[in-house]
C-alpha cells in the first residue's frame, strides 16, 4: 500500500482525539472532582457535578477507542520501514486497551454507589465514601497497569519515526526516551508510594509528552514528507 498524506492526516485526527479526550478524562475531570485525602469532599464533588463525572467516563471510552484505531493506521504508514516494529507497536496498544476499558467499569461503579438505590441503605455515609474511594483507586490502579503498555508502544513507534524519513528524527528520539521515562515512572509509583507526592513524574514523562503532542500536530497539519526517490527505489528493490 502506498503511503499517502491522507493516511497520515487520518492518523493525526485519531491522535488528536486521543490527546484531547485523554487530557479531559485523565487530568481535568479528576483534578476538578477527586480529593484523595478527603472522601467526603470527593463524594460531594461527584454528586454536585455528576454530569462532569459521566462525561469523563464517556470521554475515556472515546479516547481508548481512538487509541485502538490509531496504531492500525500508523501501521499502514510504517510497515514498509520495518514490519516487525510496526507489528510490535500495534500489539502493545491492543493489549493496553482492554485493561483501560476494564478500569472504566469502576467509574460506573462509583455512579452506582451514589445512585441512592434502596439496597445501599445498609451503608452509612462513611462506608459509602470508603466504597467510592476504593472504586476510584481500582480505576487508578487499572490505568497504572495500562501505563506499562502506553510506554512500550512508544519505543517501536519512535524507532519507526526515526528510521522512516517521513517525520523529523528528533521526534522519534523523544518518543524512545519517553518510553523509558514512563517505565521508570511506573516502577517508582509501584515500588515507592510516596513518589506520588513529588513532581518527578512530570519530569520523567516530559519527553513522551513533547514527542506525542508534536507528532500529533505534525501529522494533523503537515502530514508526512515524501520519501526521497532513491530510498523508495531501494525499498522496492529489497522487497523484490
Amino acid at each position: 500500500m502506498k503511503v499517502t498524506k491522507k493516511t497520515a492526516r487520518i492518523a493525526g485526527v485519531l491522535y488528536f482525539i486521543v490527546v484531547i479526550t485523554g487530557i479531559f478524562s485523565l487530568m481535568y475531570v479528576p483534578g476538578q472532582l477527586i480529593v484523595w485525602e478527603d472522601p467526603a469532599a470527593t463524594v460531594g464533588n461527584i454528586r454536585s457535578s455528576e454530569w462532569l463525572f459521566r462525561l469523563g467516563a464517556v470521554s475515556s471510552l472515546v479516547c481508548y477507542t481512538a487509541f485502538l484505531l490509531l496504531p492500525l493506521v500508523l501501521y499502514q504508514l510504517f510497515r514498509e520501514v520495518d514490519k516487525t516494529h510496526a507489528s510490535m507497536m500495534v500489539v502493545f496498544v491492543v493489549v493496553s486497551v482492554p485493561i483501560s476499558f476494564v478500569s472504566i467499569l469502576f467509574q460506573f461503579n462509583v455512579l452506582s454507589l451514589l445512585s441512592e438505590a434502596d439496597y445501599l441503605s445498609v451503608l452509612d455515609a462513611e462506608q459509602l465514601q470508603a466504597q467510592v474511594m476504593l472504586a476510584l483507586q481500582y480505576h487508578s490502579n487499572g490505568l497504572l497497569v495500562s501505563q506499562v503498555f502506553w510506554a512500550l508502544w512508544l519505543f517501536p513507534f519512535g524507532y519507526l519515526v526515526y528510521r522512516s524519513g517521513y517525520l523529523p528524527k528528533i521526534l522519534g528520539v523523544f518518543l524512545m526516551i519517553g518510553c523509558c521515562g514512563y517505565l521508570v515512572d511506573f516502577l517508582a509509583y509501584s515500588i515507592y508510594p510516596p513518589y506520588g507526592n513529588t513532581n518527578i513524574s512530570t519530569i520523567l514523562t516530559l519527553p513522551a509528552t513533547i514527542g506525542e503532542l508534536t507528532i500529533c500536530l505534525w501529522l494533523l497539519i503537515r502530514g508526512i514528507k515524501d520519501r526521497p526517490p532513491m530510498a523508495t527505489a531501494a525499498i522496492d528493490y529489497l522487497r523484490h
